[in-house]
């Protein structure tokens, strides 16, 4: 597929065919060749055939293959003529990261982490199908799916400050638990507090480095700081109702003899029935996403200080932000010069707001949105902060980690005759994990470089960097 550089950042593959706009993807010299060479260039481009995209159809360096959209892509469609696709979202519905800091250097807790990866692996449920001490009826379910983080803060798991420090303050407006399946209700009765597996992971690390002083500081960020960072996302719930729709929108798209570029790109028109019930019930997914990393951080808050004989006051653990990388969103932008509402697929990046924009807590309105970009096991991890070039590029948009460069198979034979858990031991990470598997399919190799992939986000100014993490302790599922 034809690629032609822009700039140092970014690659445009040319309005052809079908196509309704140009693709362009953000990459590096270094990276681009293997791009190149990807499906994912294809998907990028099957994106551009859908209707009502405006101006481009996105990738961020962290690109590759996914299931319909690319792993890394980002779409805006026009809210009035555009469209919506659950492949445009993702099975894992706003799977997200959040990041706590504390009042702890890491001198305070080195001799320490050993116990510290034994409780929090054995305090947080992890793995395929896991379950959680909290046991919901559907009707409370339901509560849930409507009220997100405010639920979990309203049931003793978090205070207000987290709330408002969460991407959308952690819940979806128009979030309709009605139109959420039976069986996805199921699901989500046993998996509240629960991180799941694959790339899911709880983290405590430590601030290696910091970049920009100032805004380190509004994000109340020091060097050698221990913090927390957790990915996860909707569990069964969120895979349930991606599955459920994608059935159904399929269908739709047959019948309405819609012309597919792929057909794993069902979609509805955003204003027609079969559209608008799936965002109500994708906000379903997202809002128990977000509710679920809450009760994570608040009981591993607790694990942490009962593990050290802390008081709050000296761990004082608080939330720094809450993003989320899979989801679609009803978003107000400058189209061809003039304010356009727009429905944003985000699947596989994050949301890169600029300062002053009004959806910010007021903290972070002279500083831009924090950006949490986690790297892979045994490496590092960054915080970013959002920037007004990414509004006028990207839809407020960046990167959402390294991405990966081998499949979970490929990775599995790469690591054949290894002691991964060793050789992270060599580099003082300790790490806990449940599946068989997970540590050989998640291996550092299987992902690219992070600090390559932050690069091009801060070249390109789509975001800047604040700081630099190293993960000490590591749990997987």
């Amino acid at each position: 597929m034809e690629l032609i550089r822009k700039n140092d950042y970014l690659w445009e593959i040319p309005k052809t065919g079908r196509m309704n706009v140009p693709g362009r993807i953000y990459s590096s010299s270094s990276m681009i060749d293997s791009v190149s060479k990807e499906e994912a260039c294809k998907q990028v481009a099957n994106v551009a055939e859908l209707p009502g995209i405006v101006s481009a159809s996105l990738a961020m360096p962290d690109i590759h293959w996914g299931y319909g959209f690319p792993i890394g892509g980002v779409a805006a469609f026009d809210w009035k003529e555009g469209v919506v696709s659950p492949g445009g979202v993702g099975y894992d519905i706003n799977c997200g990261v959040r990041l706590a800091t504390s009042s702890l250097h890491v001198d305070d807790v080195q001799s320490r982490l050993e116990d510290l990866a034994d409780a929090l692996y054995h305090g947080t449920p992890s793995g395929v199908g896991s379950t959680g001490s909290i046991k919901l009826s559907k009707k409370e379910v339901k509560k849930v799916l409507g009220q997100g983080s405010q639920w979990a803060a309203s049931n003793g798991f978090g205070e207000d400050l987290d709330i408002r420090r969460t991407e959308d303050q952690g819940c979806m407006e128009n979030a309709d638990p009605e139109a959420v399946s039976e069986r996805a209700l199921e699901r989500g009765t046993q998996q509240l507090g629960t991180l799941g597996s694959g790339n899911h992971f709880l983290e405590l690390g430590v601030v290696e480095e910091i970049f920009d002083l100032d805004t380190a500081a509004k994000f109340s960020l020091f060097p050698g700081q221990i913090t927390m960072m957790i990915h996860s996302g909707s569990r069964g719930l969120g895979y349930q109702i991606c599955d459920d729709f994608l059935a159904d929108l399929t269908r739709h798209a047959r019948k309405s003899g819609y012309p597919l570029p792929d057909r794993q790109l069902a979609y509805a028109m955003i204003q027609s029935v079969q559209g608008q019930r799936y965002l109500s019930a994708m906000a379903c997914a997202a809002n128990y996403a977000w509710a679920n990393r809450q009760i994570m951080m608040h009981r591993a808050e607790s694990l942490i200080m009962k593990t050290l004989g802390i008081s709050p006051n000296t761990l004082s653990m608080q939330l720094l932000y809450d993003v989320c990388h899979n989801i679609a969103k009803k978003e107000e932008h400058m189209v061809e010069n003039r304010k356009t509402w727009l429905c944003v697929h985000r699947k596989g990046a994050t949301r890169s707001f600029p300062p002053g924009h009004p959806s910010l807590p007021e903290e972070y309105r002279t500083t831009g949105q924090p950006i949490l970009i986690p790297g892979d096991m045994g490496t590092a991890s960054y915080i970013l902060a959002g920037t007004e070039k990414a509004m006028t590029e990207t839809f407020g948009s960046t990167c959402h980690g390294a991405g990966r460069v081998l499949s979970r198979n490929a990775a599995k034979k790469a690591s054949r005759g290894r002691a991964i858990q060793n050789e992270l031991a060599g580099k003082g990470i300790i790490v806990r994990w449940t599946g068989r598997s997970t540590l050989a399919e998640e291996m550092p190799e299987a992902y690219k470089d992070i600090t390559d992939v932050v690069a091009v986000v801060h070249g390109a100014g789509i975001s800047r960097k604040v700081a630099k993490l190293r993960p000490l302790v590591v749990i997987k599922g």
